[in-house]
Formats: C-alpha cells, sequence, structure tokens
C-alpha cells in the first residue's frame, strides 16, 4: 500500500551546458560523440523518506538526437548518491538504441529497469538530462517519489458511474506479429493500452509512418508503438517512462506516477482522462480476468454503479472481449499491493485538459 507520494514537474528552461559528449551503444554502433546541451535540476526536497523514485519525460528526439535522464538522491543520513541513469531515450533507433541501463548497483541504490529503489531512505533528488544532437529538446520531466508499507488495501467508497469511449484494442489480435519486438503482440499489453488511449484522444501515427507493419495488420498502430517502446536492454515493451515519452511524440503530455486510492482514479473518470495501469495476480484473484500474470499494463475506462472498475483489458482474445468489468476490492487489491506495482498508472492527455485537483501526486 503506499502511504507516501510526491510528483514533481520540470521544465528545463536553462542555463545549459553545451559541449560534446560520447556514448558507447552496445546494440548499435559503438562509441559515437555528438554535440549535447546539459541541464541539471535544483535539488529538490521530497518531503518523506523515500524509498523509490521514478522519472518520466516528454521530449522530442528526431533522427539523429536522443535524450540521457539521470538522477541523484540524498540519502536521510545525508550522503549524495551517484548520478543513476535512468534512461536513455531516442525516437529512432540509430546510433544510439533505446535502452535502459542494468547493472547499476551499489551501497545506496539500484536502478530496476525504469526505478531507482534505494537501499535506505532517501529525502532528497536532482534530475540531469542530457541532450545529444543538434534538435533533442525536453519540453516536462516529471519525477515520482514514493514509500510503500506491506498493509491491507481497504477500497475506498464509490463515488462516480461514468464510463469513457476509449477503442478496445486487443493485444492478441497481434500473436507473432514482428517477434523482435518483445516476442510479439501476445507481450504487448503496454504498447496496446498506449495506442487505445492515443485513439481515445484523436492522435498516433500517421499512415506514411505505417508501410513497414503490412497490410494485413489489424491494427498497425499498435505495432508501431511497440517498436517505438522497445527497450533493447530490457528486451520488452513495458518501461514504464518510455511509454509515457513514446504518446509525446504525438503532442500529448503526462507523467507516470502512484495512485493512492481508487477514488484518485474516480476524479481522472470524471474529468474524461483515462488511466493505464499495471498490476500482477493469479487468475484466482481478479474474478472475470480468466488468466494469472507477473505484470499487466490496461485502460481503466470507468466505473460501474456498484462501483466496479470498467477497463479496456488488451489481454482479451479479441476485441469484442476487450471491455470488462473486474470487481472493486479485487483490482484495488491487485493493483495497489506493494507486492505488485503499487499503484502506479500512466497519466496521458492533450495539454490542454484540465487534470483534477491534487495532493500532490499528480
Amino acid at each position: 500500500m503506499v502511504t507516501s507520494v510526491a510528483l514533481h514537474r520540470f521544465i528545463p528552461e536553462g542555463p545549459f551546458e553545451d559541449g560534446f559528449g560520447s556514448r558507447e551503444d552496445p546494440f548499435g554502433a559503438g562509441r559515437v560523440t555528438w554535440p549535447r546541451r546539459r541541464w541539471t535540476g535544483p535539488e529538490q526536497e521530497i518531503g518523506f523518506p523515500a524509498r523509490e523514485l521514478v522519472a518520466s519525460w516528454i521530449a522530442r528526439t528526431p533522427p539523429g538526437s536522443w535524450l540521457e535522464v539521470e538522477l541523484r538522491a540524498r540519502t536521510e543520513g545525508g550522503e549524495l548518491t551517484r548520478w543513476y541513469c535512468m534512461g536513455r531515450w531516442a525516437e529512432h533507433d540509430g546510433d544510439i538504441h533505446r535502452t535502459s541501463l542494468p547493472g547499476q548497483g551499489d551501497g545506496h541504490a539500484d536502478v530496476a529497469v525504469d526505478t531507482l529503489v534505494a537501499r535506505q531512505p532517501l529525502t532528497a533528488y536532482r534530475i540531469r538530462l542530457t541532450m545529444y544532437g543538434e534538435a533533442a529538446r525536453v519540453d516536462l520531466v516529471s519525477v515520482m517519489a514514493s514509500a510503500t508499507l506491506p498493509r491491507t488495501i481497504e477500497p475506498s467508497p464509490p463515488t462516480t458511474a461514468a464510463r469513457l469511449d476509449v477503442p478496445p484494442f486487443s493485444q492478441k489480435a497481434h500473436t507473432g506479429h514482428h517477434p523482435q519486438w518483445d516476442g510479439g503482440g501476445q507481450n504487448w499489453c503496454s504498447p496496446t493500452s498506449v495506442a487505445m488511449v492515443l485513439a481515445y484522444w484523436g492522435v498516433g501515427p500517421a499512415a506514411d509512418e505505417l508501410g513497414w507493419v503490412g497490410g494485413d495488420d489489424p491494427r498497425p498502430q499498435v505495432d508501431h508503438a511497440a517498436r517505438g517502446m522497445y527497450d533493447h536492454s530490457y528486451q520488452g515493451t513495458g518501461n514504464w517512462p518510455f511509454s509515457l515519452a513514446y504518446a509525446g511524440r504525438y503532442g500529448l503530455t503526462g507523467c507516470v506516477t502512484r495512485l493512492r486510492s481508487l477514488a484518485e482514479l474516480e476524479r481522472f473518470i470524471d474529468a474524461g482522462i483515462p488511466v493505464i495501469t499495471s498490476q500482477s495476480f493469479k487468475s484466482c484473484e481478479l474474478p472475470g480476468a480468466g488468466y494469472s500474470t507477473t505484470g499487466h499494463i490496461l485502460v481503466v475506462t470507468g466505473f460501474t454503479e456498484a462501483g466496479d472498475v470498467i477497463v479496456n483489458d488488451p489481454a482479451a482474445p479479441d476485441d469484442s472481449g476487450v471491455i470488462r468489468v473486474y470487481p472493486r476490492a479485487a483490482f484495488d487489491h491487485v493493483w495497489r499491493r506493494s507486492s505488485g506495482s503499487g499503484g502506479i498508472a500512466y497519466v496521458i492527455h492533450p495539454p490542454g485538459v484540465d487534470l483534477p485537483p491534487t495532493d500532490g501526486n499528480w
């Protein structure tokens, strides 16, 4: 159960440190040097002893450019950690491939794909953005800090009954497609969920971006999302900030955060904003799912009069079964428990859409 969450947003506006930098890409051209611009944010107090940090960003990196995102933290004892790389983001694989970086663990923390996991409580952090190539830019970067405790989860009472008309896409319709990206559609829950939300907002890749997919594909935008979100080190398409950054290519904004209750989810539905959530469960823990998973992404689209959760679940065999209703208490448990994602959510929306009131976690 998440006990404390804080999200801070930064717009890098300078001063920038200009120069040149080189990086080794184990998936491509080896060591390459680029012109770079670097921005380092101020030290940000968290407000409580945090155990995890997740950075997410909205950036543009046309061909020939890319972005490196790093975090450095201050421990409860006052020590400064080193800089940890939270991801190398590129819209297009080229001299640098989009990737998380394993093997960064030390006495202070480790990076688990997209999450900085502290070995001792953290009280503050700094973020550093390095934009390689002339055309790279960052519009927004967010950092979510959280602390969790394994307590019994009590679902909040229902406060709304509504459903948003999010188009239903099944990832299973892409089984066997382009297996070089996370094994094909069988594993594309995050790309499929992001593609559904992009379609809801009326944006996505243009026809001339989809020619490589194949003419018999039922939803070519899903394959495009899988390729555009693929993490070459993790060898998967479920990297949380990469999912948000992909949506940013199409004019949307948002953040990766943790929500603390279904009541917070209901605020987004009332505001007309579907929310993508991450959960893990055995089939017996989520009645109606019919499958077990160690990690799955889906779209929350509404709530029934009784407060049960309406979702677009991409794990359905076909589009006709994507819209489902899951029991309120069961869904809350598998989503927010500390042994799962702890309430992770992708909040994706157009810049002009107002977010609901917040207590500091979006």
